[in-house]
């Protein structure tokens, strides 16, 4: 938290995402160089492995561990930082960082109210109220982690 506290400081325009990146595709990649885009500094929050699985995505997800999928987002050269966040919603991380710019993909939308919608995008409220924006950024076509899966199981199945 001290390097972005540094960065508040020197007037950087802090981007903020975060999602579980099991396994990093292009629609990944793509999504974070334009998130990065609309600012100075990509902060992005990663889901522990424990909130993956609270997620609910499959019983075997993640794929791979949360130190993993750390190390596989830091070597990205427009992500700035990594920060995991146990607790099943970034929430709290987008609370103590105050992004200027909060970023989800093209399944989410800044103007749903509801928490229990699940096109809500947890945070933009919030962003929001102190001046920030909240953008969504479309999806890629062909790419998720769910369709590589589908398709790897397919393949060796």
């Amino acid at each position: 938290m001290d390097k972005i506290q540094q960065w508040k400081k020197e007037g950087k325009k802090i981007v903020f995402t975060n999602g579980v990146f099991d396994i990093l595709h292009a629609g990944h990649v793509t999504y974070l160089k334009k998130a990065q885009s609309l600012g100075d500094v990509l902060i992005v929050g990663l889901n522990s492995d424990h909130s993956t699985k609270r997620l609910n995505k499959s019983p075997e997800r993640p794929i791979h561990d949360e130190q993993a999928r750390k190390i596989v987002l830091e070597s990205l050269r427009f992500v700035d930082a990594v920060l995991i966040f146990n607790d099943d919603t970034p929430l709290q991380l987008i609370l103590e960082i105050q992004p200027d710019i909060l970023v989800k993909g093209g399944d989410y939308s800044p103007d749903i109210s509801d928490p229990l919608d699940k096109k809500y995008m947890v945070g933009a409220k919030e962003v929001k109220s102190w001046g920030g924006k909240a953008i969504v950024i479309d999806l890629v076509d062909g790419y998720s982690t769910t369709t590589t899966l589908n398709k790897m199981i397919k393949t060796n199945g």
